[in-house]
């Protein structure tokens, strides 16, 4: 919870926030004679996995709100790629305990915008901030980790 002031009082209240998240769909050649799904239904599918995984897996001190994806798919050119690559946005609200608890949302590469809908101040002690940098060193270094071991593979 973090800490809120209310005129002289401070309370414990949770953040209300608003994630927007691009999903990545890269095109994939068919098999055999069939024809392959385009990027745009890629990405699609993509958003619709993670929204899922999102809904129904427990994360402690997150909750699921709402999601709103009536934003369609856009397509740009990679040229790090060489090749077309669509993007399905999705926004997501949801409520966090603390703000530790946001960043395992800002560090994902699909990352786009974030807002805070409630509470409109927070007060933030040099404890407070000290747990959210280690936390974000901890995301960071599980970020590298992951990378490393894809491009050993």
């Amino acid at each position: 919870m973090v800490k809120v002031k209310l005129g002289d009082e401070v309370i414990q209240s949770k953040i209300r926030f608003k994630v927007r998240f691009d999903f990545k769909g890269e095109y994939k050649p068919g098999r055999f004679l069939f024809g392959g799904k385009s990027v745009e239904q890629v990405a699609e599918e993509s958003r619709a996995e993670q929204i899922s995984l999102l809904r129904n897996i427990p994360v402690q001190g997150i909750s699921f709100i709402d999601y709103d994806i009536s934003s369609e798919p856009y397509v740009i050119y990679d040229e790090s790629l060489g090749e077309k690559v669509a993007y399905a946005p999705a926004e997501i609200t949801l409520h966090a305990d603390s703000v530790e608890d946001i960043i395992r949302f800002v560090m994902r590469e699909e990352f786009r915008k974030l807002e805070i809908l409630e509470p409109s101040q927070m007060l933030v002690t040099n404890n407070d901030l000290e747990r959210i940098l280690f936390k974000m060193n901890e995301e960071f270094r599980s970020q590298l980790l992951l990378l490393s071991r894809n491009i050993k593979r």
